[in-house]
């Protein structure tokens, strides 16, 4: 933790407070999949319903995570809320990278993936 600290004072940027805040929205990930696994399980949803809402999941996520970031900071919100948003993205990817084995498409899905991550930490910050 003092590391973290440190690092915090020679950049100037609180290191802990943005890792705090990419935990919360993993954390608030976690549990909204739950709740889509749990409907998914009671009313048999149908693929594009799935689809859907994973999308709102990773953007109230990392808007929720911008949001918080973007109180914090005072200045340059939407800056601190895209970075959140990008470094969610990089996080769900190294996951998806060990889970799958290394086998991951670059296809338009990655790309949206990325642009609706970072998006929604951007939003998240100027709203707040």
């Amino acid at each position: 933790m003092k590391d973290l600290e440190r690092m915090e004072k020679a950049s100037g940027v609180p290191v802990a407070f943005l890792l705090k805040s990419l935990l919360f929205s993993y954390i608030l990930t976690v549990l909204m999949l739950g709740v889509l696994a749990f409907l998914l399980y009671k009313l048999q949803l149908g693929e594009k319903a799935v689809n859907m809402a994973i999308i709102v999941i990773y953007v109230a996520a990392t808007a929720l995570g911008g949001f918080l970031a973007g109180k914090r900071m005072k200045s340059r919100r939407f800056l601190w809320g895209l970075l959140l948003g990008g470094a969610y993205f990089l996080i769900l990817t190294a996951v998806s990278l060990i889970v799958g084995k290394g086998n991951i498409q670059m296809g338009s899905s990655f790309f949206t993936t990325l642009v609706l991550c970072a998006g929604g930490g951007m939003l998240g910050g100027m709203l707040s």
